[in-house]
């Protein structure tokens, strides 16, 4: 028998021994670092990113970009989760339709002079004309929602008559309601009905138009004696974006958070509402009225001067009406007025516990009994982003309220406007280029992927010829595009641009907004028309993935 080595069995027992120590220590240290930085850990700063990405990040949206600095983000009429907050009317069905058509035929008595009465004069207000409009409107406009029709008038001729109806967007998910009124021409049916012979373009109705609210604005032209007054401007009557009035003894009844101007400010509109958007969802945690300054400075990337723009209204560019509807929110004059006068007649002033570092989270803040809870914004960037409350352990907590934030009304208008003028059928491209196409280091592709050639020839395989097509894109030269009109009925957005002109709706709606002044049609308003009517389009073709092999935010980014 062999006999063992009493001096290597030390040494391999040892050596085992060694090698389980290092293995927990390795284990521990493993603990350890990870542990720290679960605790340590901050999220990187998204605006470190590309405006795609914070999209995707933020949202989780269809791309909207036109441009990495000015994207558009999904606002809350986009989600299907805001329908549960404000049921619809009814919308018109063929259900709806045949169950009207079932009370006629048992209410009204036969004729004995046949389809006679029918063919010399339509009698509008016979409700056998509405039915037949309503067929026609549900045969054509399928990706529209009929919610309800106005009274029928009669048209220029016999056999005409102007029809008004409200209606949304099936790709709209707010229920925000928009007008249409068209002027149809009418023949006999079979059984003695009526049918739709010819329909009206959009808005030629004419005679059904309601006439909208006018106010009185104390404008004046010229100047000294003779001056002239302007004709008071025409006002949407379903928006109604005043600022609520705060009184002296309501301010006093009211819980404040209130952010003092940060780093935010002219910044991109993203960053904008991401910060905007942290701050009302910690006001609705602590269950304060948020304080809301509604000017915006708007970034220089949206302005052709490449300068940023201060002055901005809020109103502008998303509904504010809404807003006031589902948050509680005062205006800052008002706040700052009403402070102001309380303290003036008061000894005792206001509860006021002022934060001066983001830090201070949330839920410290939640049992704090002071009137105002003022959040100071003095750090360095970008230590005084507003965004950076919402951070760490309180994105735990704080809920953005997506749901509140509506794109305005009135730049909806535009857009309603638009598809109906293409009476709702039309296809869409969307043609990034600017700056993109010129950096051929990070897109090497793009500049001769979206040429006119290129772009007709990949068109003809994804749209049919002689279809309506919208562009929505940020090249700047309007006749880019001309060759592709030998194919296509094409339309840019400059080709309505007397939509926001200086005789439009939406001129003299928001220069009331301005103090008298007018308003420029900016960057982010042309791309957020722009990118709303895209996706109206049947067929949608976009540039990244359709047009081009090159990835959306540059090489190896796909």
């Amino acid at each position: 028998m062999k006999e063992s080595n009493p001096i290597t069995e030390p040494i391999g027992q040892n050596l085992i021994k060694l090698i389980g120590n290092v293995c927990f220590s390795v284990f521990v240290f493993s603990v350890l670092i990870f542990t720290v930085i679960a605790i340590t850990y901050q999220p990187p700063d998204p605006w470190l990113e590309s405006a795609p990405a914070l999209t995707k990040l933020f949202t989780q949206s269809e791309n909207a970009t036109f441009q990495n600095d000015n994207s558009i983000l999904k606002t809350g009429e986009d989600f299907p989760l805001v329908h549960a907050l404000a049921p619809e009317r009814m919308p018109i069905t063929e259900a709806v339709i045949k169950e009207t058509e079932e009370k006629i035929a048992t209410t009204t008595p036969e004729s004995r002079s046949g389809c006679d009465e029918l063919q010399d004069v339509v009698n509008c207000s016979d409700p056998r004309v509405l039915i037949a409009v309503e067929k026609f409107n549900l045969r054509v406009f399928k990706s529209i929602v009929f919610l309800e029709y106005q009274t029928t008038v009669n048209g220029s001729k016999p056999d005409e008559c102007d029809m008004a109806w409200r209606f949304r967007n099936k790709k709209e998910k707010s229920w925000r309601k928009y007008r249409d009124f068209r002027r149809f021409k009418f023949g006999i049916g079979e059984n003695c009905t009526y049918k739709v012979v010819q329909a009206g373009a959009w808005h030629s109705g004419v005679n059904a138009r309601r006439p909208r609210s006018r106010i009185s604005n104390g404008m004046r032209r010229g100047g000294g004696n003779n001056a002239k007054i302007a004709p008071p401007p025409m006002r949407d009557e379903e928006i109604n974006d005043t600022i609520p009035s705060l009184g002296l003894m309501n301010f006093n009844k009211g819980r404040y958070l209130y952010y003092s101007r940060g780093g935010d400010y002219c910044k991109g509109m993203n960053h904008h509402l991401w910060s905007f958007l942290c701050g009302l969802g910690e006001a609705m945690y602590l269950n304060r009225t948020f304080v809301m300054d509604l000017s915006i400075c708007l970034a220089a990337t949206y302005n052709p001067s490449n300068k940023d723009e201060e002055g901005k209204d809020f109103r502008y560019y998303f509904d504010f009406e809404h807003l006031k509807e589902v948050a509680s929110i005062v205006e800052e004059g008002e706040f700052l007025g009403g402070w102001k006068k309380w303290d003036r007649s008061h000894k005792r002033k206001v509860p006021t516990r002022k934060v001066v570092s983001y830090k201070v989270t949330p839920m410290q803040l939640k049992k704090d009994k002071s009137t105002i809870v003022w959040r100071q914004f003095d750090a360095p960037e970008p230590e005084n982003y507003w965004y950076r409350v919402c951070e760490g352990q309180a994105a735990k907590y704080i809920q953005r309220p997506w749901h509140a934030l509506w794109k305005s009304k009135r730049l909806m208008n535009i857009v309603s406007e638009i598809s109906g003028r293409m009476d709702w059928d039309f296809d869409t491209v969307h043609v990034v280029r600017g700056e993109k196409a010129q950096n051929k280091e990070l897109w090497p592709h793009l500049d001769s992927d979206t040429s006119p050639d290129r772009l007709l020839e990949k068109l003809k395989v994804m749209v049919q010829p002689w279809r309506k097509l919208y562009i929505a894109t940020n090249e700047p030269f309007y006749n880019y595009f001309d060759k592709l009109r030998s194919q296509y009925k094409v339309h840019l957005l400059d080709d309505f641009n007397e939509l926001w002109g200086n005789t439009s709706e939406w001129y003299n709606e928001t220069m009331l907004l301005n103090n008298g002044r007018p308003v420029e049609f900016d960057g982010y308003m042309r791309v957020a028309v722009d990118t709303e009517v895209l996706y109206r389009g049947k067929t949608r073709v976009e540039t990244f993935y359709n047009l081009t092999t090159d990835c959306k935010d540059g090489i190896n980014t796909c």
